[in-house]
């Protein structure tokens, strides 16, 4: 297997210039940014925001069935985080073009990033990658996202600008068979402080079901936003994850981002209080 190695680093990734480009030019770019100059510490990212497909691959092979499913997207949370973020006055980045073209959620490098097989459905176009096919997709999609995010985090750091990364998914609340039992999760790795408060204020709402690191956990092979641009910055961050059905519509959006619009700045209050500069 090939090993992009110099994904592992904070600054800006270059693209190869001998790469074919796999968006035509007439394509919208992979990056979404609202707020653009948001005043808030807050910091959205929304890496699974889309389900967009370059026209240059297809459909992968996928039936329309399954390109509506999670398999595709995270359901819901764009929504979500774009509510929050026009509360918060705060910058939010998501990715448009699906995560089966290219996970920006996993190190390039890992079998996960452009999966063969998601779930149980098999990605037809994604079996056999050549090292080029690869190498187009992270060049449009997975690098231009990153180093969006990467420059921002870099202006405010020299505007000495205080920064709390959020980074906002969605879950299927049924995983091969599996039924979840939470409405949300709250997901860290190394550095749990900021998580810990988040769960602990979400406990106290009435008949939520709150997971610590489920449905999943945070780690270097599952995850790129957290470890690289929060924790390696020693940046305060926390994860987020919505369980889909409950963020579907409209109102079930409102009520999630309401939630967390109240929730994290009281968080983020005990965090500073706990942890000063």
């Amino acid at each position: 297997m090939q090993v992009f190695a110099e994904f592992r680093f904070e600054g800006q990734i270059m693209a190869d210039p001998n790469t074919q480009s796999l968006l035509a030019p007439d394509e919208p770019a992979p990056v979404m940014v609202e707020h653009e100059n948001g005043a808030s510490h807050f910091f959205l990212t929304s890496d699974h925001a889309g389900r967009l497909m370059p026209r240059s691959v297809g459909d992968l092979g996928v039936p329309e069935s399954e390109l509506g499913r999670h398999i595709a997207w995270d359901i819901g949370i764009w929504n979500v985080s774009k509510l929050m973020a026009d509360a918060f006055d705060s910058f939010l980045v998501g990715q448009r073009y699906s995560r089966l073209v290219i996970d920006c959620n996993r190190d390039p490098s890992v079998a996960s990033s452009m999966p063969e097989i998601s779930e149980e459905t098999v990605i037809p176009g994604n079996v056999g990658l050549n090292p080029g096919d690869r190498q187009a997709r992270i060049d449009a999609l997975f690098k231009p996202y990153h180093n969006r995010i990467t420059g921002e985090l870099d202006a405010r750091k020299g505007a000495d600008r205080e920064t709390v990364l959020i980074s906002m998914h969605s879950f299927t609340p049924v995983f091969k068979g599996f039924q979840r039992p939470w409405h949300v999760g709250i997901l860290y790795n190394r550095d749990d402080r900021l998580a810990k408060i988040v769960m602990d204020l979400l406990e106290r709402e009435t008949g939520l079901v709150v997971g610590d690191n489920e449905p999943y956990q945070v780690s270097d092979l599952t995850d790129y936003t957290v470890p690289v641009h929060a924790e390696r910055r020693g940046l305060p961050h926390v994860e987020v994850e919505i369980r889909q059905d409950l963020i579907t519509d409209e109102a079930g959006q409102r009520e999630w981002a309401e939630r967390f619009i109240r929730i994290l700045p009281q968080a983020y209050e005990r965090f500073a209080t706990d942890h000063p500069i």
